[in-house]
């Protein structure tokens, strides 16, 4: 699995976000054992969804499918979030689960 980094193309702006990004969040908290990428990825994917961050969801659904996770467990995460977090967060979520899900199986 390829590590995650920051999009390059922010360094000319943000370089100590792009820095900080790559160092501590991919090279350190990512990397920790306690939890597999696999459960990171859920649990980011989840916070993603929760919060509304329908920017940065697409790249973590991808990443979660990368990292073990199918399709159905993230449908059933988003499923199971909507009563929590809210029917348009999850109608968002899984709007673009399915994009994703669709691009990758053409």
């Amino acid at each position: 699995m390829a590590k995650q980094s920051a999009p390059r193309e922010l360094a000319g702006i943000a370089p100590k976000l792009v820095d900080v990004t790559n160092d501590v969040l991919f090279g350190d908290v990512w990397e920790r054992p306690e939890l597999s990428p696999r459960d990171r990825s859920l649990v980011t994917v989840s916070v993603l969804a929760a919060l509304y961050r329908g920017e940065q969801l697409p790249y973590h659904l991808g990443k979660a499918l990368e990292n073990g996770l199918s399709v159905a467990e993230l449908s059933e995460a988003i499923t199971h979030l909507a009563f929590y977090a809210g029917w348009p967060n999850a109608m968002t979520a899984i709007t673009l689960l399915k994009r994703i899900a669709d691009e990758q199986s053409a």
